[in-house]
This record gives C-alpha cells, sequence and structure tokens, in this order.
C-alpha cells in the first residue's frame, strides 16, 4: 500500500521551489547589513557623525544578534517560523524607510538596531523553514543557496551602492532596499507553505525545547567553529576598500573589488551545497575551507606586495580565494545547523544560538584586526588574528564534528 500524502495528513506540501523565496528573502535581509559602507562617508556628511558614532553605526546592527538570538528562536517556536520571518521581513522594511527620514545620528541609530532585530529574526528561522518545507532530495542544494546569502548580499548590495550613490543620496537608497525588502514578503506569502505546527504555541513547551536545546554541547561547538570563520571574513570583508584604498586603488574599483570577493563566497556555499548532494562528509569540507583561509591570509597581508610587480593582482587573488573556498564553513555547519537540535529540542534554538556566538565575533573581529593594525602600522600583521582563528577552528571540527559524533548522515539517497 502506498504511503498516504502530505495532504492527506493535513500537512502543506514540499514544492520543489519552495526555499527559493526563502533564500531571496534572506539575500534581501543580509543586503542592509552591507547596505552601510560605501553610503558612510556621505552619512558622515550629512549628519555629522563621528569616526566613533560611524563605527557604532556600522556594528550596532549586529548587536542584536549578539544578545537576541535564542529569544528570537523562543518566539518563532511559540509564533510558527514562517510568521517569524515575515516579522523580521517587515521589520526591515520599516527600519530602512525610517532610517531614510532620519535627520540626527539617534535616530539612525534606533532604525538601524530596529533593521539588527528584523535581519535577526529572519536568520535564524530560515534554514530550520527550509529545512521543513524543503523535499528530502532537494535539502542539501537547498541548504547550499541559503550559505550563500551572505555573499550574495554583499554582492550585491556593494555593487549596486557603490554606483547608485555616484548619482542618488544615501537616503534613496535606503528607500530603495526598504522597497526590495518588503518585495520578498508576497513571495513568502504565496510560495512557503506554513510548516506543520508539530508543538502548539505553548510557551512552557517552547522553553523547555529551547533549554534542551541549549544543554546540548553540540550546537555550541558549531557555533564557536562559525565564529571561527565569520571572525575572519567579516573582518576582512568589511576592511577590504580600506585595505585596497591604501594601496592605492582609486575610484570605484575597491567597491567593485569587495563585491566581486563577496559574491565569490556566494558561489563557493552553493557549489558547496552540491558537494553535499553528492555524499562529501563534511568534516573534510570543514577543515579544508579552514586550512585555506589561514594560508590565504598569510599571502594576503605578510608580505609587501606593494614592492612586487604584479602584487596586487596576487592579493587579490589570494583574497579572492580566502573567500571562496572558505564558503566551505558555512555551507557545511548550516547544513549541519538544522538536524543536530536533540529530539526533544529546537533546531530554531540551535540557529538562535549559533548565531549568537558567531555574531559576537562578527563584533568583535574587526575592532581586533583594526587593533593590531593601528599597533603594527599596517595590515602586514592582520593574518596573525585570521591564523589563530583559523587553527583553533580547524582543532575544534577535527576534535568535535565527524559524523560518527554528530550521527547524522547527510549524503542524499534519491
Amino acid at each position: 500500500m502506498s504511503a498516504p500524502s502530505r495532504a492527506s495528513v493535513g500537512l502543506p506540501p514540499r514544492t520543489r521551489s519552495s526555499w527559493i523565496p526563502i533564500v531571496m528573502a534572506g539575500v534581501a535581509a543580509a543586503m542592509h547589513i552591507w547596505k552601510v559602507p560605501e553610503a558612510l562617508e556621505f552619512i558622515q556628511r550629512d549628519l555629522g557623525m563621528t569616526l566613533i558614532e560611524s563605527g557604532v553605526l556600522l556594528g550596532i546592527v549586529q548587536v542584536g544578534s549578539m544578545l537576541l538570538g535564542l529569544a528570537v528562536s523562543l518566539f518563532s517556536e511559540v509564533i510558527g517560523l514562517r510568521r517569524t520571518l515575515l516579522v523580521g521581513l517587515s521589520l526591515l522594511t520599516l527600519g530602512s524607510l525610517s532610517g531614510a527620514f532620519a535627520e540626527t545620528t539617534g535616530v539612525l541609530m534606533a532604525t538601524r538596531a530596529l533593521e539588527g532585530v528584523g535581519f535577526l529574526m529572519a536568520t535564524v528561522v530560515a534554514p530550520p523553514l527550509i529545512r521543513v518545507t524543503t523535499q528530502p532530495a532537494r535539502v542539501n542544494i537547498a541548504m547550499g543557496w541559503w550559505g550563500g546569502f551572505q555573499g550574495l548580499a554583499t554582492f550585491l548590495a556593494v555593487l549596486a551602492s557603490t554606483l547608485l550613490l555616484t548619482a542618488v543620496s544615501w537616503q534613496a537608497w535606503w528607500i530603495a532596499m526598504a522597497v526590495v525588502t518588503a518585495g520578498t514578503i508576497p513571495l513568502v506569502v504565496l510560495f512557503v507553505s506554513p510548516p506543520p505546527a508539530a508543538h502548539g504555541a505553548d510557551l512552557r513547551g517552547a522553553l523547555r525545547r529551547v533549554g534542551a536545546t541549549v544543554r546540548t554541547p553540540t550546537p555550541w561547538i558549531a557555533g564557536l567553529v562559525f565564529a571561527c570563520y565569520t571572525l575572519q571574513w567579516g573582518s576582512v570583508i568589511g576592511f577590504l576598500p580600506t585595505i585596497f584604498d591604501e594601496a592605492g586603488v582609486g575610484g570605484l574599483w575597491p567597491g567593485i573589488v569587495t563585491a566581486v570577493v563577496g559574491g565569490l563566497n556566494g558561489v563557493g556555499n552553493i557549489l558547496t551545497g552540491r558537494l553535499h548532494q553528492r555524499g562529501v562528509p563534511m568534516r573534510p569540507l570543514i577543515l579544508t575551507g579552514l586550512v585555506a583561509m589561514g594560508v590565504t591570509s598569510v599571502i594576503t597581508f605578510a608580505p609587501d606586495w606593494s614592492a612586487v610587480p604584479g602584487g596586487l593582482a596576487v592579493q587579490v587573488l589570494a583574497v579572492g580565494l580566502f573567500s571562496g573556498v572558505g564558503a566551505l564553513i558555512p555551507a557545511s555547519l548550516n547544513r549541519i545547523a538544522v538536524d543536530i537540535a536533540p529530539a526533544d529540542g529546537s533546531p530554531a534554538a540551535v540557529m538562535g544560538l549559533m548565531v549568537q556566538i558567531y555574531n559576537g565575533a562578527n563584533f568583535v573581529g574587526p575592532i581586533i584586526i583594526a587593533a593590531i593594525a593601528t599597533a603594527a602600522g599596517g595590515w602586514h600583521l592582520s593574518w596573525t588574528m585570521t591564523g589563530a582563528a583559523a587553527l583553533l577552528g580547524a582543532l575544534l571540527a577535527g576534535r568535535f564534528l565527524s559524523a560518527r559524533r554528530l550521527g547524522l548522515d547527510f549524503r542524499h539517497r534519491g
């Protein structure tokens, strides 16, 4: 006798492409993170921001992710994954639109904080939502695309802002981002089925599931390995325009190079999803990514490339490999994350915990690398931070993230 269909037992159908609007929503959400760097000089001029205030504006969007990841996962357990995603997209839209009309630094900071909460809500629930609404045969591919959302957003936001801000104001760019984000809301409503409410809107039960997840070691380890990646990637990509500008690359090129390097990370994540589909084990991929990031960051920063003919091209190639091969790490960890919650736990809480951990690294990474560059009088010792992070991540992954320890098999069984 054939198995009953999902519809016959009251579950929403898993459509082949239901994950695409979720990835699109994630890319739109992450573009809000990367819409600021190229606009910063214009904001400083219009609002009279100090350098310290500018640094706060860059980092404030990460504060919510550092503090509220588990709270948002609890919220999603009560109201549902899709509804949480829709609320997050709505907050991003509202925050960006309000920010366009900000006339003081304080108001703009408040709108960025609102965007940060919206970004957190969207990115915590998206992976488990993809997991439960996607056909099992397509989950590896879908999660590979999801892993690339930051890189794709970096490419689109940095390139768009580099080009658009030569013709329009930063306020118009903020409004455009609000429109783009709002445009993903009907796509999610129309094409992403609400997942089954397996537990119901029970706050006490939700607290138990989140608590059970937090008491499980594996999400903490995965979050720490992810942090070893974000500490490197966010710092290097965030300062890349400055690094190339100081190297004498003028005009639009620092922004364009940064966009391409970020885009390589998105491509790498997508290709990693294909490797997962072919059954390549997670731990070797993560270790390869960490070793590659450590080696290429040394190549990028340690030599004085300004004294070498064609040295800039070598530096660009090295940082491109740093971003592209490094994508093996987030793609693999995002894929692991949706399946490592304990039986009485919460996949959203796994993501919430991991987001809090790796966004803490996202926040402190630029501070550390800037302090090293300031003390050294240049960027040539930046590899000490990236190399240390790569080594720590490799040690943790090698010890704790074996298939046997995870108890998972991610191969597609067609």
